[in-house]
């Protein structure tokens, strides 16, 4: 019987670039200390920001739609901010979530604006920022650190957000927003960070992470679920709240299926034939490939 625990996804990964055959093994950002700002209003006064490492639908670069292969050309590579006016199309083709078991068909799995939007209207937050903020995800420490996060810790403090709402989505993304949380919070803005790689989160160490224990693509809850994602928030919104000090990570209780075997699965090389690891590392060299134009686009 497998055991239900959360996916080690630093090793995993570790294991499966190996047997691609890359000799160095991904250095993942790691910190001691945890800035940590306590929310000094009631939710019910703030005003929320949302961070999200999706990216805006550009029919140009090739598909990204559900079960869409990793598409580097749609990567971004600077900070973006969109209006939370309307609902903006948001897709994750250009990271590495969990394709085999993530649907990819409701952005609100992905992107709460809607759901933030739903505690506004029952006013047990002040207002969603009419801004909301893309950050890349950049496999680079020090461009992370020295460059996209000072970005976004500029946009957020320029739309006087009180807190911000950061939602992951594959690996590397987990380690973007929680440098960013980290800098959010040395700036004076409270943060949360939603995700489902637990161990990357918390080895980079952030003030407050919401962990649900779900396939990559789904920190803000069940696709098509709207009690999931309702819930999921909530905890969210509590936690901004509520958390004592640094580190404090609250975990949902809901389940993805009821057994676990489908953690076995995501960038697995045990399960995977030396043709099929072959084949993945062409894709790969392929991919970043795909990706070196789209360095030179911006998205404002």
């Amino acid at each position: 019987m497998i055991a239900d625990q959360p996916i080690a996804y630093r090793a995993r990964i570790r294991d499966y670039y190996l047997a691609l055959g890359f000799q160095t093994p991904y250095r993942w950002a790691n910190f001691s200390d945890v800035p940590f700002t306590a929310l000094n209003k009631p939710l019910a006064q703030c005003r929320i920001a949302i961070v999200t490492t999706a990216a805006p639908y550009n029919p140009d670069v090739g598909d990204q739609g559900p079960g869409a292969a990793y598409n580097g050309a749609a990567k971004f590579y600077s900070v973006y901010e969109m209006s939370t006016a309307t609902e903006p199309d948001l897709r994750i083709s250009h990271i590495a979530y969990d394709r085999q078991h993530s649907p990819a068909t409701d952005q609100n799995s992905w992107f709460p604006l809607k759901r933030l939007k739903y505690f506004a209207e029952k006013k047990e937050i002040g207002a969603v920022s009419e801004l909301f903020f893309g950050l890349p995800t950049n496999r680079s420490h020090r461009v992370t650190q020295e460059v996209d996060c000072p970005a976004l810790v500029s946009k957020v403090t320029g739309v006087a957000a009180d807190a911000c709402i950061l939602v992951a989505n594959c690996p590397v993304c987990h380690q973007s927003v929680s440098i960013a949380a980290r800098q959010l919070e040395a700036a004076g803005v409270p943060s949360v960070v939603m995700g489902c790689a637990k161990d990357i989160v918390e080895y980079v160490g952030v003030p407050r992470f919401v962990f649900s224990d779900f396939p990559l693509g789904n920190a803000a809850g069940k696709p098509h679920d709207k009690q999931s994602q309702i819930d999921t928030l909530r905890l969210a919104l509590r936690l901004l709240s509520g958390a004592p000090a640094a580190r404090t990570t609250v975990q949902s209780s809901q389940q993805w299926k009821p057994a676990p075997e489908w953690k076995q699965d995501y960038s697995n090389a045990a399960k995977l034939s030396a043709d099929e690891l072959a084949a993945r590392r062409r894709e790969f060299d392929l991919q970043k490939q795909r990706a070196q134009p789209a360095r030179s686009v911006k998205i404002s």
